[in-house]
């Protein structure tokens, strides 16, 4: 006797050893013998053979038609076996009865199991819904399969061009676009960013950076709502100081002027002008909900995202000629000692006369046109000559402030590389499209206006930090408990020293058009002048507020892909520079040892660092001539081989203090999130449930 039984959503048939009231010892056709329960039995027959019999029901179930055998089922649950009759015959056969088993096991959309062998019809309006599904899903299926051919012909579909920064960052693993990709490039053997790349899913490399950063960072898109732009208090008073700024031509958030007051009666007053717009823009509000999303301005070479809309920076920016609101610190500082006095805080408005760019005057104010009158240069500004006194005394003031820092730091600041500027030609301010010429020029660090504006800077947000820490109102400071090799620059809401600057607490205030952080610290600050002792009650925030930690954590976020991006879009149009000049040697220093026996060097005239093989035992220091190999300006990669060392093989010579800090992470492959190992999901939509 023989038995086909159910186990474990398998049917299978043997022999029949042994039997008691509830179970069944069977022999399977492999020899292994299993105990089954009585209720799993299904068939008990003599003949045919068991493997004969489940190949014979297997042919005879797929002759029988769903559609059909739906008709003739009853309402009511039935068995295999009843359905066998009905669909067959009155004498329908053991095969046929089998056969009639395995169909309706392998159709639930039909028939839906009711217990051991019993099912029962689904109603008709599910399985026309069940039956649509099915075919949809059919569809989805070849669709695949069509796209996955046409990128393996390297082809790109539409629908997966516009689906390629979501396929590759942040893919719906169930979407058939990023199923494509991932069965072309099984099919294939390619990489998925290597198969898009050849089937033109890629505009263009600048096109790829530039999409991807705003797909991560700026969904929606980079346009402002239509919000209208709040005007400043009307009962501001007029400060009585011509201020003026100092920036780069590019500049068009000016937050920070300067105004110097009493030279020559041995007292000094020095005015730092922050921009305010935290006097009419309100926490809370819909411009606040703006800057609070960005966080803060984008910077790129050609081309930046602002942190509020331009109605509002146009109220806000210190123009020349008019007078603007804004946070002045003033300073009292002994002109001979330039030991600081006393300071004080006031809202007010004031007066800028002039907009100066350092870019356009650096070759005039030199250390030596500022401290021996004698110097004179041709073509001097009637503006800035009448500012040479006060430049002077600020020049003055900055090299003591700086040197009192460096007491406090144990070692001096280090300006041994220069600052680039990058320029696209014929770009202006308009979005490029990376077919631009790129010109790329070089600055001193440190330059003497440089100084000046850094040195103010920071004796403004340490004095209004240690401000509001001695009025209790909370802030977002930024500290570096040493300087010791590993500890980083943190932000938080304590005053805390900040060991890399030099000063016993630093918050960020002086940028309120550019960073929200900023804009929350001087919101802050006005409760401090309007409040005094009892600002803590009236501030926006309160001490352990946790919308502050929100916004230094969300903050550091954005601050760090900003800054990311940005120095992804220098290196890659120093890339485009090196290509556009034809450059195939290059001079550099090594600062570093790489992987695989590489070591990382600095361009000597471009900002670049890569990594270089064809040498050994390379102290830092070490000067060689490189020759470059291929770019790739995906990846944002470049690779040189030594063709020389320039200098002798003397001991190791001095190499920037911060390099590897700030350039030892060099281009490399990127993440993508198609996984083209994941297990594959079942080919057949049959499998697939409604």
């Amino acid at each position: 006797m023989h038995a086909l039984f159910e186990e474990a959503g398998k049917f299978m048939a043997g022999r029949i050893l042994s039997e008691a009231e509830s179970s069944a010892q069977v022999e399977l056709d492999s020899g292994k013998r299993v105990k089954v329960k009585a209720a799993n039995v299904l068939l008990k027959f003599e003949k045919p053979a068991p493997a004969e019999l489940v190949a014979q029901a297997q042919a005879v179930a797929e002759t029988i038609e769903l559609d059909l055998a739906w008709e003739f089922a009853p309402e009511d649950d039935f068995g295999f076996a009843d359905l066998a009759r009905d669909y067959f015959s009155e004498n329908a056969t053991l095969v046929q009865q089998a056969g009639a088993l395995f169909r309706l096991y392998e159709a639930p959309h039909y028939f839906r199991r009711a217990g051991k062998g019993r099912f029962k019809k689904a109603p008709a309006e599910i399985l026309q819904q069940a039956l649509a599904a099915i075919e949809k899903k059919k569809a989805v299926l070849a669709q695949i399969d069509e796209w996955a051919a046409a990128l393996g012909r390297g082809e790109c579909p539409q629908p997966i061009r516009d689906q390629l920064y979501k396929i590759l960052f942040k893919p719906d693993k169930n979407a058939p676009e990023y199923k494509a990709v991932v069965e072309a490039s099984r099919a294939t053997h390619t990489a998925p960013l290597d198969l898009l790349q050849k089937a033109g899913a890629i505009d263009s490399a600048y096109q790829f950076h530039w999409k991807r950063f705003l797909f991560e960072n700026f969904p929606k898109g980079t346009g402002f709502p239509n919000l209208a732009a709040p005007q400043p208090p009307d009962d501001l008073p007029l400060a009585s100081v011509q201020a003026y700024s100092i920036d780069d031509s590019q500049t068009t958030e000016i937050d920070d002027a300067l105004s110097v007051q009493g030279l020559g009666t041995g007292t000094v007053v020095l005015g730092i002008h922050i921009a305010a717009p935290g006097l009419a823009v309100q926490p809370g509000s819909a411009i606040d909900q703006v800057g609070r999303a960005r966080l803060s301005t984008v910077y790129m070479p050609g081309y930046k995202i602002t942190m509020l809309p331009d109605e509002v920076v146009q109220i806000y920016t210190l123009d020349e000629g008019r007078a603007n609101p804004a946070v002045s610190l003033y300073v009292t500082i002994n002109e001979t000692t330039l030991e600081i006095l006393s300071t004080e805080t006031r809202l007010e408005r004031v007066p800028v006369a002039a907009n100066l760019r350092h870019d356009q005057l650096d070759h005039i104010v030199t250390e030596a046109w500022l401290t021996d009158p004698s110097v004179q240069v041709e073509g001097t500004p009637a503006e800035l000559a009448v500012r040479r006194g006060e430049l002077s005394f600020l020049f003055r003031l900055a090299q003591s402030l700086k040197a009192q820092r460096e007491v406090v730091r144990g070692k001096p600041e280090n300006f041994n590389r220069p600052d680039y500027n990058f320029r696209l030609v014929g770009n202006d301010r308009a979005e490029p499209n990376g077919s631009e010429q790129v010109q790329i020029t070089t600055r001193r660090r440190g330059a003497p206006l440089d100084l000046i504006v850094a040195e103010a800077a920071i004796v403004a947000n340490s004095t209004w930090g240690a401000w509001m820490a001695e009025l209790g109102v909370p802030g977002i400071y930024r500290s570096q408990a040493s300087m010791a090799p590993g500890v980083k620059v943190r932000m938080g809401t304590k005053a805390l020293p900040h060991a890399g600057i030099g000063v016993k607490c630093y918050s960020w205030a002086t940028s309120p058009l550019r960073r929200y952080t900023d804009l929350v610290n001087q919101w802050q600050i006005i409760a401090c002048a309007r409040h005094g002792k009892t600002a803590a009650l009236a501030a926006p925030f309160k001490p352990k507020d946790a919308d502050l930690f929100s916004i230094i954590s969300s903050f550091d976020g954005a601050y760090s892909a900003y800054n990311g991006y940005q120095a992804g879009m220098e290196r890659f149009w120093t890339l485009k520079y090196v290509q556009q000049h034809g450059l195939t040697e290059l001079t550099a220093t090594v600062f570093k040892e790489g992987p695989g026996g590489s070591f990382l060097v600095r361009a000597d005239d471009i900002p670049l660092v890569f990594p270089v093989l064809g040498a050994q035992n390379l102290p830092r220091g070490a000067r060689l001539r490189v020759k470059l190999g291929e770019i790739d300006e995906i990846t944002l990669d470049i690779h040189g081989t030594v063709l020389e060392r320039l200098d002798s093989d003397a001991a190791e010579t001095g190499a920037d203090e911060a390099a590897e800090e700030d350039d030892d992470t060099v281009a490399g492959p990127i993440a993508i999130a198609v996984d083209v190992n994941e297990a594959e999901a079942p080919a057949s939509a049959d499998n697939l449930t409604p």
